[in-house]
């Protein structure tokens, strides 16, 4: 993949992994277009980074996709990093089932929505990427976050099924496997976090020498555990936070 010259749609772009990506690729002289939903968040990355485009989207609204992948149907790239992560027990009554819906679409459902209304215009570009961000916990579960563990384990397995799909055409299929980062979303969870540039720093490396699948820090590990000793890997990440 070249490293500038293109135009870059990222959803949850305006804090954590998406904001740290968004700002590597204007550095690296890149049009890049943001969607989030809180506007002041919005306007925050405006005044950062003035020549991104930022858009306000609910990723789980497929009106709002559509919106989305009209006003960005120039991009050549597509990184779906937007997503959600709630730890609960389904034996808790205090739990609404809504949560569930929410978690499965934001995190898989929304982003092979945007996929499928994204691919037609990506396809007419010479070179064209998505990019999925899924997580060791979709490879590795722990106990408390069913769903979102589910989640990620379907965007994984999505990811490699669309590569092969598109083997042959000019769109690269890749996916970031991240460890636990240091983002709102992992606020007060967990040791030992890599920051979201640190992430970004890794990616790019593997990003511009077409190396598809990317565990990124310990996930490396991880996958390495899981692969030959899979009963310690559970035991290292069942009670993780």
């Amino acid at each position: 993949m070249h490293a500038s010259g293109n135009t870059v749609l990222i959803t949850g772009g305006t804090a954590g992994i998406g904001l740290a990506l968004a700002r590597r690729f204007v550095a690296t002289s890149n049009q890049v277009i943001v969607t989030g939903r809180d506007p002041v968040k919005l306007q925050a990355v405006t005044a950062e980074l003035p020549s991104v485009i930022t858009l306000q989207a609910d990723m789980t609204n497929l009106q709002a996709l559509h919106e989305v992948a009209d006003v960005a149907r120039a991009a050549n790239i597509v990184i779906n990093n937007a997503a959600v992560q709630y730890n609960y027990a389904f034996n808790d009554a205090t739990i609404s089932i809504d949560v569930i819906e929410h978690e499965v679409r934001t995190n898989v459902i929304g982003p092979l929505q945007l996929i499928k209304l994204m691919v037609p215009g990506l396809l007419i570009h010479k070179q064209a990427a998505i990019i999925n961000i899924s997580s060791g916990l979709g490879f590795v579960p722990k106990q408390s976050a069913a769903a979102y563990c589910g989640s990620k384990a379907a965007l994984h397995l999505s990811t490699k099924s669309l590569r092969w799909q598109l083997e042959g055409t000019s769109i690269k299929v890749f996916e970031i496997i991240p460890p636990l980062v240091d983002t709102a979303m992992t606020y007060g969870r967990g040791k030992h976090k890599i920051t979201p540039e640190a992430l970004v720093d890794e990616f790019w490396r593997h990003f511009l020498h077409d190396r598809l699948e990317i565990p990124i820090g310990k996930t490396k590990y991880l996958l390495l555990i899981n692969r030959f000793l899979p009963r310690l890997a559970d035991r290292i990440m069942r009670a993780g936070q």
